[in-house]
This record gives structure tokens, sequence and C-alpha cells, in this order.
């Protein structure tokens, strides 16, 4: 038997107008006849199901908060589909703002120089993104997507249309490019020592 059939049957106003009353019994009820629904929207978007059932339930609470704001004229699942769509793509953007605004330093110790770390703590990010753009272009985006959005060299591959070797390869390029940079940039700031 289809989802969305068993959920018209299992969902009507009566329960939706329980549930915007707070009704512990009528949320849950509802939870029930929504889950394989969720579930299924919320795993196409995660990797492992802990994942899809935390931002499940994030969604869920907010199809309770907002039920009272459906058009009645908008099929429950449609409803249902979108708010959990944009729990997904807000919990993406959290997660990128997170690691956008982790600092540069974490990302640039997998450059495993304790000197060049050293010199990148008391770096602005304005002098370290500087120096990524010394970095060629292929290489510049490969490092990005590994060492700051945290992409594995398989999901870089998939969204680049390159190999793995590849991937890793320009990973290292940049590496050695930045250290580089940052050795030279850092022995030019030095004091002389008398």
């Amino acid at each position: 038997m289809d989802a969305l059939p068993r959920i018209a049957q299992m969902v009507n106003e009566a329960l939706i107008a329980r549930c915007i009353r707070e009704e512990p019994k009528a949320q849950y009820e509802l939870y029930r006849a929504l889950y394989g629904l969720m579930m299924g929207v919320c795993s196409r978007y995660t990797r492992n199901r802990d994942d899809a059932a935390s931002l499940m339930n994030q969604g869920f609470l907010k199809i309770l908060r907002n039920l009272d704001r459906k058009r009645s004229e908008v099929p429950l699942e449609a409803w249902v589909r979108r708010i959990l769509i944009n729990t997904v793509i807000d919990a993406h953007r959290k997660d990128l703002d997170r690691k956008r605004h982790e600092t540069m330093e974490e990302a640039m110790d997998q450059l495993a120089d304790p000197d060049v770390n050293e010199y990148l703590t008391q770096m602005e990010s304005e002098a370290i993104a500087a120096l990524l753009e010394r970095v060629p272009d292929m290489s510049r985006k490969v490092f990005n997507l590994f060492a700051i959005d945290g992409y594995s060299h398989a999901e870089i591959a998939t969204l680049l249309g390159i190999s793995d070797g590849t991937s890793k390869w320009h990973v290292s390029h940049a590496r050695r490019v930045l250290q580089q940079a940052i050795a030279a940039k850092a022995i030019a700031i030095q004091p002389t020592i008398r």
C-alpha cells in the first residue's frame, strides 16, 4: 500500500485540531502517521540513520509549531515535505557556517609544520585568504572542499568529475604551495637576532 493514501486515512482534520491544542496523544498519532514519509525525506539527504532521525525530529517539531499556519488547500504531505527539506537545508547551512567560522588555523593545522602553524595563529583570516590565492585554482578548490568544508576525496571526485587520486594530489599540491608561502612570509617578518 502506498504511504500517501495511508497518511490521508490516518490524518484527519480532527487529529490536526487536537495537535494544534497540543494534545500529546494526538501529536504521537501524527508522528506515527508521518514517520515513514518524514524518515524517507530525511534519509535521502543524510549519510546515516541517526542523522536522518535527528533532522526528522527537528522537522517534526517545526511541523507541530506551525500546524495552525498550514493552509487547507495545501496537501499535508506536500507541506510536511517542504518543512523537512527546509529543515535539512537549514541544518546544512548551519554546518557550513560553523565550518566557515572555525578558525583558518584549524584547517591549516593539516599543513603539519609547527613553525608554520605558530605563524598562522598570529595571522588574520584575510592574510590567510591572500595566501590561498597563491594556490592554483583547481588545487585551491579541492583544498577548500577537503580542508575547510570537510568533504572526502570521494565526494570531491564526484563533485568535480576527477578521480580520488587527483583530488589527493591537488590537496598535497596546495599544502606544498601554502607551506612555501607561509614559510617565506614567516621568515620575512621574523626580527633579526643580535
